[in-house]
This record gives C-alpha cells, structure tokens and sequence, in this order.
C-alpha cells in the first residue's frame, strides 16, 4: 500500500524533536510493507494534499506557530476537507492550537486559527511545565507525555484524553486534554508523542488504513525499545498521580 505523509513546517516546528513522529510512522508503515513518501511543507511552498493519507506538525514557540499560522491559513479549505474525508492527521504541541477558531496572546493581540474546530486558544504569562498521565476512549492504555505551554483552551467538545491523573487538560487541573474527531489526533503534549505512546501509534496507523478499507495486519512490528520505555515511564507516572 502506498502512503502520502504530508508533514507541515518540520524545520519551524520541531521543538522537543517532534519530527520523531513522522519518523516513527514512517518506519512502523515501512515494516508493515508500505510504501511511504514523505512530503515536507515548507513557508511558500505546496503539496498533493488530494494525495495525502496523513497530516502532521509538531511543537514550535508561540511566535513559532503564529509564523506557520501565517503560511498554513492558505491551506484551510485543504485540511478542512481531508479531515472531512477522514484523512489522518496529527497536530502536537503549539500546533494543535492552530487547528481552532482563534489564538488570543498574552499581549492583548489575536491571530485566526484554521477553523477547522470551535475551540480558543489564549495565552497567558505563566508557563505549565509539566508531565501528564492521562486516558482516552480510543483504547485501555494510559497516555504518558510532557508539556510545555502557556495558555487554556476552551470551547473543546471531543478531546483525545478524557481524564487526566496527572497533568493540566485544557482548561484545568486533570481535566480533559486534547482534541479529537474523525481521524484528526491533536493534543498539547509535545515532543515525540507516538514515540512515547507506541498504542497511539498503532491507533493512528489503523487509521490510515481503514480509510482504505483495510484493517491493520494481524502481524504488526513491535518495537521493544519503545514498549521498555512506554512501560517505565506509564509506572513512575502512574505512581506519583496515585501519590497525589
């Protein structure tokens, strides 16, 4: 099967290395046979978008992702319309807030969003530094990540993780994290999140497959560097929520 990545901005938005995500769906696709191509979306430049199966970009600055902001708002019809058509798409860090109706920042300046949901984004002067131990609906697994930000969201109806033991969500103290619909995974934990979260991974590999009509193989690659780490960190994580 062949496989499009269109990853937006891998220079500009790459904090905490989060090209590793791209890298690993890249190498997990590959060793289930695909043949994967991967298009980078530089400031000016284009893409295939009719073609792409999946959609990403990673953690950048605050002036980081306006910046991109100001180059992707040429694409909005495009990505609107490949989640619509339930293309995958992963959004980390400061990118998922680009995916919302509005960013607010901290100096009383506004910038608009894709739109391509209702929530708001707002930026304040204090920074949320943080690990987070949280779970979503999509499978048993707890999702373990770091974060680094400094604003709320609100307005979000569906987030990824639903309950979080440790951490800050969108609004609060182990609220709700994340945003999820369709196929679209978008969450402020930054960094290489399917790295960290090998079932996240699997989950949004599935998802580009059944969008062709096709399950996942039965035999699937394990990669057991990543489950050793997964599995130390969801522990000591799982231990200090539970000390709380």
């Amino acid at each position: 099967m062949e496989v499009r990545i269109i990853h937006f901005y891998p220079d500009l938005m790459n904090l905490y290395g989060s090209r590793g995500n791209v890298l690993a769906l890249e190498r997990y696709l590959r060793q289930l046979d695909c043949d994967v191509t991967v298009e980078a979306v530089v400031p000016g430049g284009g893409a295939d978008f009719t073609r792409g199966d999946f959609f990403c970009m990673g953690a950048g600055t605050e002036r980081a992702a306006r910046a991109a902001m100001e180059d992707l708002g040429r694409f909005a019809g495009q990505l609107k319309a490949a989640a619509q058509d339930n293309a995958a798409m992963l959004f980390a860090g400061t990118a998922m807030d680009l995916l919302g109706q509005t960013v607010r920042e901290a100096d009383g300046s506004a910038y608009d969003a894709l739109g391509l949901a209702s929530f708001v984004t707002e930026h304040g002067k204090k920074r949320i530094v943080e690990d987070v131990y949280g779970h979503t609906d999509l499978y048993p697994e707890a999702v373990v990540g770091f974060m680094n930000k400094c604003g709320t969201v609100t307005g979000v109806e569906m987030p990824l993780l639903t309950k979080l033991d440790l951490g800050f969500g969108n609004e609060r103290e182990r609220g709700a994290e994340g945003f999820h619909w369709k196929n679209v995974f978008a969450s402020q934990l930054t960094g290489p999140l399917l790295v960290k979260n090998p079932k996240l991974l699997e989950t949004v590999a599935a998802a580009i497959y059944a969008r062709r009509g096709k399950p996942l193989p039965v035999d699937r690659p394990v990669d057991r560097w990543a489950q050793a780490a997964y599995a130390v960190t969801e522990e000591q994580l799982r231990l200090r929520s539970q000390a709380k």
